[in-house]
C-alpha cells in the first residue's frame, strides 16, 4: 500500500510537467493554422493520442497479466487441497 501511495504522488507531481507541453503543441498548430497548413495540426495530434494511450495500455496489460496469473495460482491452490483432502479421507 505504501509503495502505491509513493507512486501515486510520483504520477501527480509529473502532471504539471506534462501540460507544460499542450502550450507548445498549441502555438505550433496556431502558427500552421494561420500559415494555411493545416496537415500538421491532424499529424500532432495524432502524435499526442498515441502518446497519450500508450501507459493506459500498458497498465491494462500489467493488470490482466496480474489477474490471470492469480487465477492459475489460486486453481493450483485449489487443486493441492483437494488432493491433500483425497489423501487424508
Amino acid at each position: 500500500m505504501k509503495k502505491l501511495l509513493i507512486t501515486a504522488f510520483f504520477f501527480i507531481v509529473s502532471i504539471s510537467v506534462s501540460f507544460a507541453q499542450c502550450a507548445m503543441c498549441r502555438a505550433t498548430v496556431d502558427s500552421n493554422l494561420s500559415e494555411g497548413r493545416g496537415v500538421i495540426g491532424t499529424g500532432l495530434n495524432f502524435g499526442i493520442m498515441y502518446l497519450f494511450m500508450m501507459p493506459y495500455l500498458l497498465i491494462g496489460i500489467l493488470i490482466f497479466m496480474y489477474f490471470r496469473v492469480g487465477k492459475k495460482e489460486l486453481n493450483k491452490r485449489l487443486q493441492l487441497q483437494q488432493r491433500i483432502k483425497n489423501i487424508y479421507n
